[in-house]
């Protein structure tokens, strides 16, 4: 039997136990029974982004509690989308490691 991959980081190696899957890399737990609603964000220009896909900073980005600026053309992957007023985007930016984007700054790559 095949397992389908983790929804939020698309790992394979996620395990059953009981009625929940379970991812091993993100520690995402889901029934597979329930369906997700989808969460999504727009970019700069109106493209929806989701979990995976690459971007870049469409401006310049202060990094907040740090003296570090992210420069227009970073390249970034999003990792999750959430729900959220300001920083939608869950990403690993090339060259600062994991943080939280503002969909409105960024464009889909």
């Amino acid at each position: 039997m095949s397992l389908p991959p983790c929804p939020h980081c698309q790992s394979e190696y996620v395990y059953e136990d009981q009625s929940l899957l379970i991812c091993p890399e993100c520690g995402h737990e889901w029934n597979p029974n329930e369906v997700e609603e989808e969460v999504s964000a727009k970019d700069f220009n109106g493209t929806p982004l989701v979990a995976g896909d690459k971007i870049t900073l469409a401006k310049d980005l202060k990094v907040k509690g740090s003296s570090l600026v992210l420069k227009i053309g970073t390249k970034a992957l999003i990792r999750h989308v959430k729900d959220a007023k300001d920083h939608q985007l869950d990403c690993k930016v090339d060259g600062a490691g994991e943080m939280m984007l503002t969909a409105q700054f960024v464009k889909k790559a």
